[in-house]
Order: structure tokens, then sequence, then C-alpha cells
């Protein structure tokens, strides 16, 4: 890759990241505006660590919990197709493997959201199953307190399940 692709892609992080800057003040409008304006220049295929990121604070900004859930998929989608070597010169001390507890913790919220408990259990199992790859540091311990938060409250019957809009900090 030359320095000018490594720039270029910098500078697409770099928007990114002001655009999630919006999204944690409060503007979610503008956030989505921006985040969806980057989003038509990179497309479904561009980078996948750009991709991933975008898709998965995009999800973070939307009214609709269908529209939060494709967002959601798309960053997982992304980060399938994301190498450990592509986010190094990104994230040096990242493992791809390390995003899995989080993008899977979101698809499951979601799917609460949604009132598909089932689909919510399989993603929460996947959320589990992936958090040996976080760290003991505030953002791994904080994917899984909100994943055992999750877990009770899908521990009940299907029926007992939160409404719409109810299932707080969700997104890691």
């Amino acid at each position: 890759m030359t320095e000018q692709q490594e720039a270029s892609e910098d500078a697409v992080m770099t928007r990114i990241g002001q655009a999630i800057i919006l999204l944690h003040a409060g503007d979610r409008e503008e956030a989505r505006n921006r985040l969806g304006g980057i989003w038509s220049e990179i497309g479904e295929e561009g980078d996948p660590l750009h991709r991933c990121t975008l898709a998965h604070y995009m999800a973070d900004a939307q009214d609709d919990p269908d529209d939060e859930l494709a967002w959601d998929l798309r960053a997982l989608s992304a980060a399938e197709a994301l190498g450990d070597d592509r986010l190094a010169r990104h994230e040096p001390h990242l493992a791809v493997r390390a995003f899995y507890p989080s993008l899977h913790l979101n698809l499951a919220a979601d799917y609460v959201k949604l009132g598909r408990p089932e689909a919510a259990r399989v993603h929460l199992g996947r959320a589990r199953a992936a958090t040996g790859a976080l760290a003991d540091d505030g953002y791994g311990n904080g994917v899984r307190a909100a994943i055992a938060r999750l877990a009770e409250r899908l521990a009940g019957e299907p029926g007992d399940l939160p409404g719409p809009g109810s299932v707080p900090g969700q997104h890691s």
C-alpha cells in the first residue's frame, strides 16, 4: 500500500471518528447524515475496517429497530471480511476476534427489541463464546457486564422480554 492510500484511509477513519463524536454528544441526526455520506463513498465493497466501524456506529444512530439490525448485520459481515493484518495497520494492539463479543451482543439486543428471543439467544451465546478475546480492561469488562445483563433479561420466558427501546446500553 502506498503512503497516499494509507493517508486516504486514515482520513476516512478520522471522518468516521468525527461522526462518532457527534453521536456520543447526542446529535444522532447529524451523525447519521455524516456516516451515511461516508457510506455512500466507501460502499458495500469498501475497506472492511471502514465498513465495520461505520456500520457499528451507524446502528447506534438509528431510530428504527429494523434499521439498527440491518446496520449491525453489515458490521458483522464487514468484520468477517476484515483480516488482522488490515486491522493492525490502524489498531496494532487489536485482533479482529476482539470485535465479535460486541458485534454479537449488539445483534442480540436488536433481536430483543424486535421480539425475537431465540435469535437473541443465539447471538448472546456467540457473544459469550467470543469473550476470551477481550482484554481485562474497562472495555472488555464493560462488554462482559452488558452480556451478563442481557442474559439476565433473556433468562425468563419469551413473554417476559422487555419492550422495544428498553435494552439500555447494548452497543459497545
